[in-house]
């Protein structure tokens, strides 16, 4: 019953499997194996996109930053959400990445606006060379929260970014989750809707760790791969990253576990409803869900050995009815019987 993070679900088999397979004799570096032409081709195909920039690193901090990096000068600013990953868990590295570029944090919940975002947009680049100057737009989908913007909000955010000349990224750690919600596709989802890059993430939903970045706009590639090498995150045996991504893609492993983990997710939020006291908090569009359970049935489920977080709160002492906020991820892996165990534990 572990519901702490997508981040620690297991590798899916096909994954693990295609490394294997990978591992074979020899093959050329640095992202001149065989592998990776396949990868490109695929993830072009995928988006609609034959003439994308396409790459590969290990983590989303490497996806985000390196991205932000080359779309932004270290005078200017990103605009992001209060609750944008680049902002809450990513220790400075688009700060770090860029040189020293700054970012502008968008409102006061975790999905942005387009006139809140006009508005922080207007509010920069007012004070000449003593200011930040202004830069590109972060837009994390599913949102740190659980909620997934709509094509209709994104393209919105992305109006506002281009009347001003702004570059739009996407940070699409959980891009498989939030475009099962929707029901879209990968291009309607980004180029089409105005996003220039995409850190297309992979590693929450059954790799073993690899993201993929892409530009729509390949005028950006030559300067992303110097920022890649200089950053040390170019794999010298990048055959790994790119089997990963290959197994990913192929017969839409990606899509149909992104699914798989989405409906875990309402699953789980339609067996919390009957759990007395439970309130669920968030808008769990995808696999993430806040909710506050009382201090007894939190007291239940730890003995029972689940994990997942509680966000804030005692849970060994207190009162028992008094609610506790926590969190839940399903990723691709979990079990209906696991979930119908956790919701038991809940009841008592």
């Amino acid at each position: 019953m572990y519901f702490a993070s997508d981040n620690a679900g297991p590798a899916h088999p096909e994954v693990l499997a295609a490394i294997a397979a990978a591992n074979t004799g020899y093959a050329m570096p640095y992202g001149a194996d065989t592998i990776m032409d396949e990868v490109r081709a695929q993830i072009r195909t995928l988006f609609e996109a034959p003439e994308a920039a396409v790459y590969l690193v290990a983590t989303g901090t490497a996806a985000n930053a390196l991205a932000l990096a080359t779309m932004c000068a270290p005078y200017e600013t990103v605009f992001c959400s209060p609750t944008a990953h680049i902002h809450e868990d990513e220790c400075n590295a688009p700060e770090f990445y860029s040189s020293g570029a700054k970012l502008t944090l968008v409102g006061t919940e975790d999905q942005m606006t387009a006139q809140v975002l006009r508005e922080s947009i207007e509010a920069e680049q007012t004070r000449g060379v003593h200011g930040p100057q202004r830069g590109p737009v972060s837009i994390t989908q599913v949102t740190e929260r659980g909620a997934v913007y709509s094509l209709a909000e994104i393209k919105a955010l992305a109006d506002v970014a281009k009347s001003f000349g702004l570059g739009v990224h996407l940070d699409g750690a959980r891009f498989a989750n939030a475009q099962a919600a929707l029901g879209c596709t990968a291009a309607e989802m980004t180029w089409k809707a105005g996003v220039d890059a995409v850190s297309f993430g992979g590693t929450k939903n059954g790799c073993m760790g690899v993201e993929a970045v892409i530009f729509f706009d390949p005028s950006k590639a030559w300067e992303f791969e110097l920022r890649r090498k200089r950053g040390a995150h170019l794999f010298s045996k990048h055959r790994y990253l790119s089997a990963q991504m290959q197994a990913y893609l192929t017969d839409d492993l990606w899509l149909a576990s992104a699914k798989r983990a989405n409906a875990h997710c309402a699953r789980l939020v339609s067996g919390l409803g009957t759990v007395p006291g439970a309130r669920i908090t968030n808008r769990p569009d995808a696999n993430m869900i806040f909710a506050e359970l009382p201090r007894a049935a939190h007291q239940r489920l730890a003995a029972a050995g689940a994990r997942y977080y509680v966000l804030s709160g005692d849970v060994e002492t207190g009162d028992p009815d008094a609610l506790l906020p926590c969190r839940l991820v399903c990723d691709w892996s979990i079990t209906d019987a696991l979930i119908d165990q956790f919701i038991g534990h809940a009841k008592g």
